[in-house]
């Protein structure tokens, strides 16, 4: 998956003799870069997220099997001042979690998600305010993980998945992380959870104080 909402598949076969120098994966085009890579089983569900908070879910054997020097086939349609931000295998009964900028974020059941054709818009995943700023990270995940978020100055903090409030698609968020005005949330990382590990030093739980709703009849883009 690329930042500008191209997605291309490829048999792993393809892939059996790497070279030192490596090889190629995908032939991009100037005004894009590689965003993601995810491994399949050939009958997965993928979904999308882009910076503005759209997201569209997709079958896999929607976009084609091609050989690695191909440039993909649209995945999403992009306003011009939008990207993709997360890239994820979705299955049933997960949680597809949105964490913005300004460190905000969301739990949402996958079943809000519809299945949709390659290419559209998609669904709107969150409503975004100067509050909350932009999407940063899509990813699904299940409750017994947890998420490591990462800021732009090297500030980072754990926490339980299933501590993240569970909201629709036209919810804000809560607040995870308190960010200053000068920093940004720059990564988010799910770990899954080591029954024997030590976690040294205070847990700060995980804050739980929700940001108003949007309005539910808000209308969706297809």
């Amino acid at each position: 998956m690329t930042k500008r909402g191209i997605s291309k598949r490829t048999p792993l076969s393809a892939y059996a003799n790497i070279r030192k120098g490596g090889l190629f994966a995908i032939n991009l085009r100037d005004d894009d870069e590689l965003h993601g890579v995810r491994l399949t089983d050939g009958q997965s569900d993928v979904i999308i997220g882009t910076q503005k908070a759209m997201a569209i879910r997709f079958q896999e054997d929607d976009v084609r099997s091609m050989g690695r020097t191909a440039g993909g086939v649209k995945a999403i349609s992009l306003d011009h001042d939008d990207q993709v931000v997360g890239m994820d295998i979705v299955k049933a009964g997960q949680k597809v979690l949105i964490v913005s900028n300004k460190g905000y974020g969301k739990r949402t059941n996958e079943d809000e998600f519809r299945i949709q054709n390659r290419g559209g818009k998609g669904l709107r995943a969150s409503t975004l305010t100067d509050r909350t700023g932009h999407v940063v990270s899509l990813r699904v995940i299940d409750d017994d993980f947890d998420l490591m978020l990462i800021t732009i100055k090297g500030v980072l903090i754990r926490i339980k998945s299933d501590e993240i409030s569970t909201l629709g698609r036209y919810a804000q968020g809560v607040t995870l992380i308190r960010v200053s005005d000068d920093e940004e949330v720059s990564t988010v990382a799910p770990i899954e959870i080591d029954e024997d590990e030590d976690i040294d030093g205070e847990e700060e739980e995980a804050p739980t104080e929700e940001v108003e709703n949007a309005e539910e009849n808000s209308t969706e883009e297809e």
